[in-house]
């Protein structure tokens, strides 16, 4: 930087112009970094102060006990689960075994999830037709027992599934032409009602029925679900009958949410049919008599579908029975069980879930298993073909029973019947007696088949769309 002496006194040099500039910048910044850099070089005082190191030695000593705490946790649980898989001797094991240990139900975990699938229904209804000679399957006449007649059933009461005994129950089984106990069966008392009492007109307009599509809700277990009206054709409007059977208390709680039918009886769809003097107590047994017996409920009808009152159907019912039926050549479609295939495995379940009393389950059990009812054994040579036996994956061991599509023949009806005695004479868990039935009825008549169509669980899903009931309809019974 230049001085000059001016006066006597040096004064610095002030130069203009662009030299000027850079050169007074220039000392700027050096004078400024100059600055930054001493102040920099200042040591923060806190770090010296024993305060500081206080703090960060309580610190260390946190992260040491969190650190050995869990290692010490680890190695316990470790030596609990080796001493869970250490072995048992003989006589231990045999006293443990001998408990009746309660069946408790299994561990939590991700529920599956169940998607629908594709089905090959007809484009319309207008380009289905019944084929010829359909209706052409195994041939027998059934009449059903109207009054009870045993004399060994002198209870004043009458009982709907009526009085049949073990030698009554094992002729019913054979396909031929016969009487059988099939529901609807009055007392010995001329005044004595079975119970299930319709009106007459709803009577005569069930008689009428040519094709029918019903459920049911008792004890106002469920919400009304109707079908969905655009996807049903209107020949099908005008030709199938629609029924809801209900209770009395089902009706009102179904009027006090909006659902009132009309002058004739409908809500949306759905005929509401009110059933008077329920035949059992358990709601969930009330409710197989429109299940099963739907050939006695609709005796002029051909073709009947059921689906339980969880479901809203979405899919013309005509299509379907074309597809399900006509199709495949089947008198009964119904659809397997999306989890479980073997029946043993459905008696441990229920048990689980307490759906039913579980004596009552074990006693029904134990008869099936003493008239023949066995598990497949894949090494037994003795052991039927696995179309025949339980357990060996063939899916009519368990089905998913809440969609049942049927044509009205003998062999179907009877077998309908069959199936309704075994719930009436045992539990309402019709999962647990429809393999039973199945086998015995096919056995009992080898050259009169049954043409039984279990279809998949997500072609089911693809009829209708699934909800969840309102609530149990009543607790097991005791």
């Amino acid at each position: 930087m230049a001085l000059f002496k001016y006066n006597g006194e040096w004064l610095q040099e002030r130069r203009g112009g662009l030299i000027g500039a850079i050169l007074n910048s220039v000392v700027a910044r050096n004078e400024q970094g100059s600055r930054v850099a001493r102040r920099g070089r200042r040591f923060p005082r806190n770090l010296l102060k024993p305060r500081f190191f206080r703090w960060l030695l309580l610190l260390l000593a946190v992260l040491f006990f969190c650190v050995f705490a869990t290692f010490v946790l680890k190695l316990l649980s470790n030596g609990n689960e080796e001493e869970k898989h250490l072995p048992l001797s003989g006589e231990v094991l045999e006293q443990v075994s001998s408990y009746d240990a309660p069946l408790t139900p299994p561990k939590s975990k991700r529920r599956k999830q169940h998607f629908p699938c594709e089905v090959g229904l007809a484009a319309a209804v207008d380009n289905i037709l019944e084929p010829k000679n359909y209706m052409n399957f195994t041939q027998f006449s059934l009449e059903y027992v109207e009054r009870e007649v045993n004399p060994h059933a002198n209870s004043p009461q009458s009982r709907f599934g009526g009085y049949q005994t073990l030698n009554e129950r094992k002729k019913s089984f054979l396909a031929r032409n016969q009487t059988i106990h099939c529901g609807f069966v009055k007392g010995m008392s001329r005044l004595s009602s079975p119970g299930f009492e319709l009106t007459e007109n709803d009577k005569a307009y069930m008689n009428n029925c040519r094709v029918a599509v019903s459920s049911c809700i008792f004890g106002s277990s469920d919400f009304l679900r109707r079908p969905t009206s655009r996807l049903i054709n209107e020949f099908s409007k005008k030709n199938v009958c629609f029924v809801m059977f209900v209770d009395e208390q089902t009706l009102s709680k179904l009027s006090s949410e909006g659902h009132t039918p009309d002058e004739k009886g409908h809500v949306g769809l759905w005929k509401i049919v009110v059933v008077r003097n329920l035949p059992y107590l358990d709601m969930r047994k009330t409710g197989k008599v429109p299940k099963f017996l739907s050939h006695r409920l609709f005796p002029s009808s051909r073709y009947s579908i059921w689906l339980d009152s969880k479901m809203r159907l979405n899919t013309d019912p005509m299509l379907i029975i074309e597809f399900f039926l006509w199709r495949m050549r089947a008198e009964y479609a119904i659809s397997n069980h999306y989890d479980r295939h073997c029946v043993w495995e459905e008696v441990l379940q229920n048990k689980r879930l307490n759906k039913y009393n579980h004596t009552a389950i074990d006693e029904q059990f134990m008869f099936y298993q003493s008239d023949g009812l066995r598990k497949f054994n894949p090494s037994d040579p003795n052991t039927p073909l696995p179309r025949t036996d339980l357990c060996s994956m063939y899916p009519a061991d368990v089905p998913e029973g809440s969609f049942i599509i049927r044509a009205h023949t003998p062999m179907s009806n009877l077998f309908s019947c069959l199936w309704f005695n075994e719930v009436d004479r045992f539990t309402s868990r019709d999962q647990l007696s429809f393999a039973y039935t199945y086998l015995k009825l096919t056995r009992m008549n080898p050259d009169k088949p049954f043409r039984l169509n279990m279809f998949k669980d997500c072609e089911r899903r693809a009829l209708a769309k699934l909800f969840r009931h309102r609530l149990l309809s009543s607790p097991p019974p005791p």
